[in-house]
């Protein structure tokens, strides 16, 4: 790992256990191991390194939730294995982000302090919901929901309880917590089938 990755690396624990503000320039130095000319040789600002480390957190998410999505053809099938690996390979990955879900941290702290960070946090958010959506929809269109089924108040149900499921492990680290919470929204889904 060069200088550049290491400080990204580290950058993307700091922030997931304190938060963007409150990681200081100095907190990334010593994680990193460098001084303030090898942070400023790769990264113009903390912002400007703020955007690395949400692109590498970006794909850290895709790697580790969509892991084997592409083996599965049933939609709702997709949509199961998706949230299996958001608990067992994405928010109990501690090696990448001991402080817990990433996103879920920005989202608490920059609306208020960074907004124009925040917002671009939020095109997660969005990018994730219309995944949800469109694998209902495709789950709908190929007759394993209901016709009655609401797509839209299913995706807000799905995002919102993957969201609660972080936010409460984060809070508590209980895996038991974590497993519940997943396993009630894969049971919804279950229910939701024909």
């Amino acid at each position: 790992m060069n200088l550049k990755q290491r400080i990204i690396h580290e950058s993307l624990k700091l922030f997931s256990l304190k938060g963007f503000v409150s990681t200081s320039i100095n907190d990334i130095l010593e994680a990193a191991n460098t001084s303030k000319g090898g942070f400023y040789n790769h990264f113009a600002s903390k912002e400007d390194l703020f955007f690395a480390v949400l692109d590498k957190a970006r794909r850290i998410w895709r790697r580790k939730c969509l892991a084997s999505l592409d083996e599965i053809e049933s939609p709702i099938g997709k949509l199961k294995r998706l949230l299996v690996n958001y608990r067992d390979r994405y928010l109990k990955d501690t090696e990448d982000l001991p402080g817990g879900c990433i996103f879920v941290t920005f989202s608490v702290e920059l609306p208020d302090q960074r907004p124009h960070l925040a917002e671009e946090v939020n095109k997660g958010f969005v990018g994730l919901k219309a995944m949800l959506r469109r694998m209902l929809n495709e789950g709908k269109e190929l007759g394993e929901l209901g016709n009655d089924v609401n797509i839209g108040a299913v995706t807000e149900m799905l995002f919102s309880g993957m969201v609660g499921a972080s936010v409460i492990y984060g809070v508590n680290k209980s895996t038991d917590s974590l497993d519940r919470s997943i396993n009630s929204l894969i049971e919804y889904l279950e229910e939701l089938r024909l």
